[in-house]
C-alpha cells in the first residue's frame, strides 16, 4: 500500500496545475472499481455513505463517518478527500477538534461547508470555523488540504457576488481549495476561477458539462457528489421493482 504521507503529497501535487476528474465511492467495492478504473483521486459522498446504511444525507454521526472514512482510505492506494459535512459542530472550537479526528483517518483532504441544515452560518462564524479546521491541520503537522464550501446553490441561490466573496473569506482563513456546489453554468464556473484565489472544485452532475468543459475555464478538480451512488441506487430499485411486479429480472 502507498504511504499516506505519500497519498496527500500526490493529492497537493493534483492541484498545482491541470485538472483532474475525483469521483466519489460510498463503499469499498465503488472504491476499487474506481482505482482500478484509472482515477488518481477519490471523494467521500456523505449522501451516497448515508444511503448504504439505509438513512438520508445527513443522518450520520460523526463516529459512523470517521469509521466510514477510515475504511476508504484501507482499502485503496488513492488519495481520499473527505466530505465531512459541517464539521459536525456548530462551534469552532467543536469543527476544530472534529478536524482533529478527520486528519486521523488518513484522508488527504476535507471539506468543511458554511451551513447547518438549512440556514447558513453567518459569515463570521463560518470563517471562525475555517480558521478552526486550518489551525487543526496545522497542529498535526499532515499534509492535509482543507476545501472551504460554500452551499448556496444547494439551499437558495445567493448573488454570485456573496457566494465569491464567502469563499474569499474561506482562503483568507486558510483554505487550499474552493467549491461551491449547485452551480451549473461554465459562464458562473469561469467566474468563480477568475475571481478565486485558489484552486477551484466544480461539480458535473446535472451541468450537461464534461471534464474538459471545466478544464478549459480553469477549474482543478472535478467531482460528481453522489451521482454514481444515485445512478446504482436508480438500477437497483429498477430491478427490484421488476422483481417484485413480474416475478423476472430485466433481461
Amino acid at each position: 500500500m502507498t504511504s499516506i504521507a505519500d497519498r496527500r503529497a500526490a493529492f497537493r501535487a493534483l492541484h498545482r496545475s491541470g485538472c483532474f476528474a475525483l469521483p466519489n465511492p460510498w463503499d469499498g467495492g465503488s472504491a476499487i472499481r474506481l482505482q482500478k478504473a484509472g482515477f488518481k483521486a477519490l471523494a467521500s459522498t456523505s449522501a451516497g455513505a448515508a444511503w448504504a446504511l439505509g438513512r438520508a444525507d445527513g443522518e450520520m454521526t460523526v463516529d459512523e463517518v470517521l469509521e466510514h472514512l477510515r475504511f476508504l482510505v484501507g482499502v485503496t492506494d488513492l488519495p481520499v478527500n473527505a466530505d465531512f459535512e459541517a464539521g459536525f459542530a456548530d462551534s469552532a472550537q467543536g469543527v476544530g477538534a472534529n478536524v482533529a479526528r478527520c486528519i486521523e483517518t488518513g484522508v488527504a483532504g476535507l471539506s468543511i461547508e458554511d451551513r447547518n441544515g438549512r440556514a447558513f452560518y453567518p459569515l463570521d462564524v463560518a470563517v471562525a470555523r475555517m480558521r478552526a479546521a486550518r489551525a487543526a491541520i496545522d497542529a498535526s503537522g499532515q499534509d492535509v488540504m482543507l476545501v472551504g464550501r460554500c452551499e448556496a446553490y444547494l439551499m437558495e441561490r445567493l448573488d454570485m457576488d456573496a457566494v465569491i466573496a464567502r469563499l474569499k473569506a474561506y482562503a483568507e482563513a486558510g483554505a487550499d481549495c474552493l467549491y461551491a456546489p449547485g452551480v451549473k453554468t461554465l459562464a458562473d464556473t469561469a467566474r468563480l476561477v477568475r475571481e478565486l484565489p485558489r484552486p477551484v472544485n466544480a461539480n458535473l452532475t446535472a451541468t450537461g458539462l464534461s471534464v474538459d468543459d471545466f478544464a478549459s475555464v480553469g477549474v482543478r478538480r472535478v467531482s460528481v457528489g453522489a451521482a454514481l451512488a444515485s445512478a446504482a441506487w436508480k438500477a437497483f430499485d429498477g430491478y427490484v421493482e421488476r422483481l417484485k411486479g413480474e416475478g423476472r429480472l430485466p433481461a
